[in-house]
C-alpha cells in the first residue's frame, strides 16, 4: 500500500511508530472520555439518539484506517495544549494552522504551508457530506474566508486550536457557531 499526497508520494510509517501512535491515541480518547459528563440514563428499551443529518457515518481514530487514522491520532494527542498565536509546537502551544502543520508533519512527514489560507489551496475539495478522518475543515472566523482551520476526526467532530486563552480541543461541526462559518474542506492524502 502506498499513500499518495496530491503533490508527492511517500511510504507509510514503520510498525513501531504506528503502534506508538495508536497507543497514544487510545490513551487520549480515554482521557477525553473521563472528562466528559455522564450521559442521561435511558429507560429499558430506549434507543440511542440518532446523529444529526449533517454528521457523516464515518470512522474516527478507533476505526479509521490508513493515513487518516495517523492524522487523527496525532491531532488527538495534542488536545489540551495551550493556544499561542504563531505557535507550532506542543512545548510552546499552537495556533490553528500551526497545529495542523505540526500534525501532518509528525504523522506523515508532510510539510504544509504556514497559514490556513495557503492550506486551503492544497489537496482536493471535499463536500461536507463526504468528509473523512484527516480532512482539513475551514471556517470564516475573522471576516475573511479560510481564516481558521481544523482537522476532521469523524462523526461530525474536528480538532482545532480555537483562540487566545483557550486550549486545543474537539468541537462539533453541527454547533451553530461552526456550522454558520463553515467555508469548505480539503483532502490532502489518498490511499491507493
Amino acid at each position: 500500500m502506498r499513500i499518495r499526497l496530491v503533490e508527492k508520494t511517500f511510504e507509510p510509517l514503520g510498525r513501531r511508530r504506528k503502534w506508538l501512535l495508536a497507543t497514544l491515541a487510545a490513551g487520549s480518547v480515554l482521557v477525553l472520555q473521563a472528562c466528559s459528563t455522564a450521559p442521561a440514563r435511558r429507560g429499558k428499551g430506549a434507543r440511542a439518539p440518532a446523529l444529526p443529518a449533517d454528521v457523516p457515518d464515518d470512522a474516527d481514530a478507533g476505526s479509521a484506517a490508513g493515513p487518516g487514522s495517523e492524522i487523527v491520532m496525532q491531532a488527538l494527542a495534542n488536545v489540551g495544549k495551550p493556544y499561542r498565536w504563531g505557535g507550532a509546537h506542543p512545548s510552546e502551544g499552537f495556533d490553528c494552522s500551526g497545529l495542523v502543520a505540526h500534525v501532518f508533519e509528525d504523522a506523515l512527514g508532510v510539510k504544509l504551508p504556514r497559514t490556513s489560507l495557503k492550506m486551503s489551496a492544497r489537496g482536493t475539495r471535499v463536500e461536507r457530506a463526504r468528509l473523512s478522518a484527516g480532512d482539513l475543515v475551514f471556517f470564516n472566523t475573522s471576516r475573511y474566508a479560510y481564516s481558521h482551520v481544523g482537522i476532521y476526526i469523524g462523526r461530525g467532530r474536528f480538532v482545532h486550536a480555537p483562540s487566545s486563552g483557550s486550549l486545543v480541543r474537539v468541537e462539533q461541526m453541527s454547533s451553530p457557531y461552526w456550522s454558520n462559518r463553515f467555508d469548505g474542506a480539503r483532502r490532502l492524502v489518498a490511499v491507493d
